[in-house]
């Protein structure tokens, strides 16, 4: 399942992924050709409501893509983690809006279609596009200036139903009820302000409004799957790299990597807070499972040269954890093999006084009484990697970078 979106670069290389993103570019420039968007005229003809092509096929190629989406997402067959998502600035991308605005209604133009209509070699295209360039490099020389109000009201990847706390099915079925509106709105503006004759429409294209309304219904019903239904989604795939133990890091190699200086290490020590008082590694982080889950989502937005490290007293609770941030698409994430109570088998000699470890412990506890809750501040909390030189390991921790994405107008 979820065979899609489909890894280009690793199934057709990097120059084959950019054959597709050249040929999928020229079909989206011809397609916007057709539809009329090389014309300055008629672009600009929107924002007096004489002429709504243009709303009509955005709206149009909106509702079609977003169908597609959640309704692929809702039976499995789509990762909608790995659709690239704009991330939102919300202060500067309102600043930025109204400035782009302003230039699409003095221009006729966005920077997407006054390509097109420089492709067809239109004067007022090509000006406008040498334009767009010229502010690129204005903004690229004077960003430093303004960064922080640049980066300001920064919300991640955030979507329509966390904007409204809604079902994405709910959401779904509302967008296409309000882009029905829309065409009809946009009808009446070009009969009534535009002074376009009535148009006579084919009946397949009445039909259309009831089969959207149709086909956004199962994705009320169908919803989107829980972290739990995605992983027994993926379970075929992905099981085996716990059957092989290839996310089970031992302590010899966690003690490496950390003083690595091209590494990030995160480590998420999930267990009770009582426990990580008692005693827990060096600069493992506590953190409830249930918190964890729900920082995965920031958590993806950049995790380039990064490992996240689950830690519980064995394996138990974060072989269950890493399933679901594995369902949840978080990369690179794995297990502290054995557990806090194996760090312990291997390093607690040190301790002074020998620590006891409990026979009666059941899966899941702490294997070793503590006198005093120290956390960290235990000598062997926190090795160099001289005290694992000559401890053999088989290497894990495999650092995937940040996938490449970008969207917008042009």
């Amino acid at each position: 399942m979820n065979p899609f979106p489909l890894p280009l670069e690793s199934l057709l290389g990097q120059w084959g992924q950019y054959i597709v993103y050249l040929v999928i570019g020229v079909a989206f420039g011809a397609v916007l050709e057709m539809a009329g968007f090389g014309k300055s005229t008629k672009l600009a003809a929107q924002f007096y409501f004489k002429e709504m092509t243009v709303i009509k096929v955005m709206f149009g190629a909106i509702v079609v893509a977003m169908l597609l989406i959640f309704m692929a997402t809702g039976v499995g067959l789509l990762d909608f983690n790995l659709v690239w998502v704009n991330p939102t600035y919300l202060w500067s991308g309102i600043v930025g809006g109204l400035i782009m605005g302003v230039g699409f209604i003095l221009g006729g133009f966005c920077p997407g279609t006054s390509l097109v209509a420089a492709a067809t070699l239109k004067l007022d295209g090509v000006l406008f596009a040498l334009g767009v360039l010229f502010g690129i490099f204005v903004f690229g020389e004077t960003v430093g200036s303004f960064e922080a109000f640049y980066n300001s009201g920064y919300l991640g990847r955030f979507t329509l139903p966390e904007l409204f706390g809604l079902e994405t099915g709910t959401v779904v079925l509302l967008v296409v009820l309000m882009a029905l509106g829309v065409f009809a709105f946009a009808e009446y503006m070009e009969r009534y302000v535009g002074k376009m004759p009535a148009r006579a429409f084919p009946r397949w294209r009445m039909a259309l409004a009831p089969v959207l309304l149709i086909v956004a219904l199962p994705t009320v019903t169908i919803g989107q799957p829980t972290l739990a239904a995605r992983w027994e989604q993926i379970a075929p795939q992905k099981a085996a790299l716990l059957a092989e133990r290839q996310v089970y890091v031992s302590a010899a190699e966690l003690i490496s990597v950390t003083t690595d200086p091209r590494a990030r290490i995160i480590l998420f020590d999930v267990r009770s807070e009582a426990d990580y008082n008692l005693f827990h590694i060096r600069d493992a982080r506590h953190i409830a499972p249930e918190a964890l889950l729900g920082q995965a989502k920031q958590l993806r937005q950049d995790y380039t040269n990064t490992a996240f490290v689950l830690i519980g007293n064995d394996e138990v609770l974060p072989t269950e954890l890493w399933k679901l941030l594995t369902a949840a698409s978080l990369p690179n994430v794995y297990i502290l093999e054995g557990g806090v109570n194996a760090w312990l088998d291997q390093f607690a000699a040190q301790a002074d006084p020998p620590l006891a470890r409990r026979e009666d412990a059941k899966p899941g506890e702490l294997a070793y009484r503590f006198t005093a809750a120290l956390g960290e501040r235990y000598p062997f909390a926190g090795l160099h990697k001289d005290a694992v030189a000559n401890i053999p390991f088989e290497p894990k921790i495999k650092l995937a970078g940040k996938r490449g994405g970008s969207g917008g107008c042009g």
